[in-house]
């Protein structure tokens, strides 16, 4: 096992967001000190890891200079390579087209970095973020901190890998089928998918016929993530849900908590099982109520899902060059994306009644939440796989079943559109995170986030430097 960080003593230290902010505020450290930590260790890191797409670091020195206002008025970030950011390309993790840098934000990235945030520039994802794993067949896959073996998960990977291995305190990520929580349990972080509108997303995440992405970030506390979300709701809140607030401890009604690990299809491994289980117990010696019962999703979901994930790839593959120009290339397209769109062409006569069964589940597990606030399940269904088991240039049927059986319980609650949280509250025999999830009714992020709280105090996670 080869385990890398950037963590050491210079400006970031080992302080997450909310302490560098203090640090700041205090006169501690300087926005161009701390911006140039960052880059040096993204500089170290890069070579091990290859977590990021795009660099940006005369615009982030430029804006260390000259920070803009808000709450994280010059803490580092990065954001993930499939939203608009001005200046920047947006590349969608492929090298089937040439982009070429964007004139204006995107709606998420205008949010985002209205809360003060610097972009050192951008990070990887799988190609169109259709993998949980980054295994591009050229430009290379990202890997894990805590293994660099193995992969740092999918989509948001480059993400997670420099937020774990310090090179920035908190980075952006986006969930379409666990594409936050899966790299957040597989590198030791903290990964909210929040519900569904909550924050304000790009105008092609905003069409779809089921809105299943949802924009975040991944951190290493849950108060960096708490005031994400504070800040992000004082930027741009949606009046239909309740409002989060500033969450900063744990809450004190205790809670009923459903906990199941058979997933979309598949069921954990008898380790992750156990491990959550694990978790379960934790939760009663808390004082929390916890039942044992089957998930609620309908038998039809899995293939629901897949077929609405493959029409994702079909329209992509159907519109590329209208959309992204003359150097659009179908050729140069992994083996997955081409296999999802084959399987939606060979199965488009069932695609409508797919998308009318998974419009009716947020109404299904309202009808849950009104008896269980939180469900815990593990994020993933089996310890992380080394690079090369998703390598996206294998056949598509083969890459299918393994991201199948080990993505069987993060795609829930995208069809739903609930919030979900990974925590990395488990560690595996051979050393490795394992997220555990929790989720609740849509509009109960402070539910999530008083419970992780008191999770953090109860359970520490372990540190990548050991």
């Amino acid at each position: 096992m080869s385990r890398i960080h950037a963590f050491g003593d210079d400006a970031l230290g080992d302080l997450d967001a909310v302490g560098l902010v203090a640090a700041i505020q205090d006169g501690d450290v300087s926005i161009p000190e701390v911006v140039e930590a960052a880059i040096s260790r993204t500089e170290r890191l890069q070579p091990e890891l290859n977590a990021v797409a795009y660099v940006a670091y005369d615009r982030a020195r430029a804006e260390a200079r000259d920070p803009r206002g808000g709450f994280f008025a010059g803490v580092p970030t990065f954001v993930k390579d499939n939203v608009d950011v001005a200046t920047m390309p947006t590349q969608q993790g492929c090298d089937a087209y040439r982009g070429r840098p964007l004139p204006a934000d995107g709606d998420f990235a205008r949010m985002y970095l209205a809360t003060g945030l610097v972009p050192l520039g951008k990070t990887q994802l799988s190609e169109f973020g259709f993998s949980p794993s980054a295994e591009h067949p050229r430009l290379g896959p990202v890997r894990n901190p805590w293994d660099t073996d193995r992969t740092a998960g999918a989509s948001s990977a480059g993400t997670a890998a420099l937020v774990a291995a310090g090179a920035v305190p908190l980075a952006h990520g986006n969930d379409g089928g666990g594409s936050i929580r899966i790299p957040a349990a597989v590198t030791g972080l903290v990964g909210l998918k929040p519900t569904r509108d909550r924050v304000a997303q790009d105008r092609l995440s905003r069409q779809m016929p089921v809105r299943i992405v949802a924009d975040g970030v991944l951190t290493r506390s849950v108060r960096d993530t708490a005031a994400f979300m504070r800040e992000a709701e004082r930027v741009y809140r949606e009046l239909s849900l309740p409002p989060i607030g500033d969450v900063t401890r744990a809450g004190r009604k205790r809670l009923r908590i459903a906990v199941h690990t058979d997933g979309v299809g598949r069921s954990a491994s008898p380790e992750v099982a156990e491990l959550t289980l694990k978790t379960a117990r934790l939760l009663e010696e808390l004082g929390h109520q916890v039942e044992h019962l089957p998930a609620p999703a309908p038998t039809t979901l899995p293939d629901d899902f897949l077929l609405y994930w493959s029409m994702l790839a079909m329209v992509i593959v159907r519109t590329g060059r209208r959309s992204t120009g003359p150097t659009w290339d179908r050729d140069r397209l992994d083996n997955l994306t081409l296999g999802l769109d084959r399987h939606c062409r060979r199965n488009l006569h069932r695609l409508p009644g797919a998308i009318r069964r998974l419009r009716r589940l947020p109404a299904l597990t309202a009808d849950f939440h009104r008896t269980y606030d939180v469900a815990l399940t593990p994020t993933l269904a089996h310890e992380t796989p080394l690079v090369g088991h998703l390598d996206p240039s294998a056949s598509y049927e083969v890459v299918m079943d393994r991201i199948l059986d080990w993505v069987a319980f993060t795609p829930w609650h995208n069809a739903t559109g609930d919030p979900a949280v990974s925590l990395p509250l488990a560690t595996t025999a051979a050393g490795l995170p394992q997220g555990m999830m929790f989720s609740a009714g849509a509009g109960a992020e402070g539910t999530l986030l008083e419970l992780a709280f008191e999770l953090e105090e109860a359970a520490p996670w372990a540190s990548i430097r050991g």
